[in-house]
């Protein structure tokens, strides 16, 4: 295990994306992931804490640039191809991975705003602790989630790295790119969770409401 995770390291350390894809196969990847899904999420939130812009803008500023990116990128290529009988090999094999920044960063912005696994109704008519219980397990759900997906798809980003995989159309474009956005995204995942978490503590010491009602958008 000990010796995996400095291969681990190593590899990292030397830009050597092949040793570290072969080395993200052992069992050290998942105590490492453990790591970065923990300090990654603490990280994050005292970033929070000194910058409030971040805290309230990220993942939206995130998800509204690229959403703008892929549509201009559809109506050009749709207005060059049909009107002018061109078209760039890359507009249609560059917005999937851009929708896919998109999605992940969005699901961090709908964790902050308590959206998914939310089950508000049925939640709010259970005894204060189990209501409570229930915020815990989804803490500890989201943590745990995040966890598995920053390993596995690290293990994709850099398999994809040491493949020379590019972007299909273009030269030098490399697909990890925008797959390691992936892991990162869990980490945001990772760090709302945690955000949450503590003012569900806080509220649950200072007598306050512990379920509130929330829709998509609010925040």
């Amino acid at each position: 295990m000990i010796g995996n995770i400095g291969e681990i390291i190593s590899a990292l350390f030397a830009n050597d994306a092949w040793m570290l894809s072969e080395a993200l196969r052992g069992p050290g990847a998942w105590v490492l992931g453990a790591l970065v899904t923990l300090l990654g999420g603490l990280f994050f939130l005292v970033l929070y804490s000194k910058i409030p812009w971040v805290e309230r803008k990220l993942e939206s500023t995130i998800m509204v640039s690229t959403y703008l990116l892929i549509g201009a990128i559809i109506f050009v290529e749709v207005f060059r191809r049909f009107i002018l009988n061109v078209q760039a090999p890359w507009s249609t094999t560059l917005p999937p991975f851009l929708f896919l920044i998109m999605t992940w960063a969005g699901c961090a912005y709908n964790v902050k705003l308590r959206t998914h696994l939310a089950f508000a109704e049925f939640r709010a008519s259970m005894p204060r602790p189990l209501q409570f219980f229930c915020l815990s397990l989804d803490f500890v759900l989201w943590l745990g989630f995040s966890w598995v997906v920053i390993v596995t798809s690290t293990r994709v980003a850099a398999n994809s790295a040491s493949n020379f995989q590019i972007l299909l159309g273009t030269d030098n474009v490399l697909q990890w790119w925008f797959l390691i956005s992936v892991p990162l995204s869990f980490v945001l995942i990772a760090a709302r969770a945690m955000e949450n978490y503590l003012i569900d503590v806080e509220n649950l010491r200072n007598g306050n409401p512990l379920i509130g009602t929330v829709a998509i958008g609010e925040g």
